[in-house]
């Protein structure tokens, strides 16, 4: 069926080129040099979004900057505990500088595409996030190319319910199956999303886990955003 509206997931697909946010939170690490290793960086990475979901710490003014900054604080704060002889802190903000950096690159890339698909479709935003998704999205220069953001935070309903993707699918005033779902968590995105009755495309990229699925609920299978204007 003829797509009629997108609906857009924004960490991992907007702002990381399919990567796994994980996975970049790692790789920074390693090119700062930070002597952690990965399965205790792991384990912190896990701890601070566990505590960022069970508690409001990111204020709906934050910047995303100011939300790299807290995840930041809290991964470190976990590794210090489990070694207090290594000051991690002391790379704090050459990997908070290299991964904001990162982020601004790859939206800048999405922002593209984004606008250019906004010329001719109505854009909704679904996201698992904090509550500060509308400031985040001023601050990367999307303002003004969704119709609307379902953000978790705000709605009550995760990922990887179908139920979020209804909402974004109501927000376009379109039947499930006039809507294509981008996104980059093939759980998460695509495998809901199918079940709400939606197209679907998989960003595949750098997933947490070595182990891809086959991505059979998908669609159509892309590794570069740009991709979807061919």
């Amino acid at each position: 069926m003829t797509t009629k509206g997108y609906i857009f997931d924004y960490g991992g697909t907007l702002d990381t080129g399919g990567c796994h946010w994980g996975k970049l939170i790692g790789h920074c690490y390693e090119q700062c040099g930070v002597p952690v290793a990965d399965a205790l960086f792991r384990e912190a990475y896990v701890y601070a979004e566990r505590e960022l979901g069970r508690n409001p710490i990111i204020q709906p003014d934050y910047s995303f900057h100011k939300t790299l900054e807290v995840k930041l604080r809290i991964e470190m704060e976990y590794i210090e505990r489990q070694l207090p002889d290594i000051h991690v802190f002391d790379w704090y903000q050459k990997v908070l500088d290299l991964l904001y950096q990162h982020t601004q690159d790859e939206t800048a890339k999405s922002r593209q595409v984004v606008a250019r698909l906004a010329e001719s479709y109505p854009l909704v935003l679904v996201s698992n996030f904090y509550g500060n998704m509308h400031h985040v999205l001023r601050e990367f220069g999307f303002d003004g190319l969704f119709r609307e953001v379902v953000e978790s935070a705000v709605v009550g309903v995760r990922k990887p319910d179908p139920r979020i993707f209804t909402l974004g699918v109501e927000a376009l005033g379109m039947e499930a199956a006039e809507v294509t779902v981008v996104g980059d968590s093939y759980d998460k995105d695509i495998v809901p999303a199918s079940k709400a009755g939606c197209q679907t495309v998989w960003l595949k990229g750098e997933g947490w886990t070595d182990e891809q699925p086959d991505g059979e609920a998908a669609g159509r299978i892309i590794t570069d955003i740009r991709q979807l204007l061919q």
